[in-house]
C-alpha cells in the first residue's frame, strides 16, 4: 500500500529539535522519521479527541447567550 506524503517546512524551538535529533540517534533512524511519527502521534490524538460538549441548567433563568455577554472584568481605571 502506497502513502501519499507530503514534504513541508517545519518551525520548532532549537532545544525541542535538539531533543529529537538526540532520539532519532539513540535509536539510529532520521529526524524526518521522528518528526513523522510525532506528527501522526499528534494527529491520531486529535482523530480520537472526544467532542467537548456541556449540557447543564442555569439556576437563575438566564441564558447562556446572557452570560457569555457580561464582561468578565471591569475595564482598567
Amino acid at each position: 500500500m502506497k502513502r501519499d506524503v507530503r514534504r513541508t517546512t517545519v518551525a520548532a524551538d532549537a532545544d525541542d529539535l535538539a531533543t529529537l535529533e538526540a532520539e532519532a540517534v539513540r535509536r539510529g533512524v532520521s529526524l524526518t522519521t521522528v518528526l513523522a511519527e510525532a506528527v501522526a502521534d499528534k494527529a491520531a490524538a486529535l482523530r480520537h479527541r472526544r467532542p467537548r460538549l456541556g449540557v447543564a441548567r442555569s439556576t437563575d433563568g438566564r441564558s447562556a447567550a446572557e452570560v457569555a455577554a457580561e464582561p468578565i472584568a471591569h475595564p482598567p481605571a
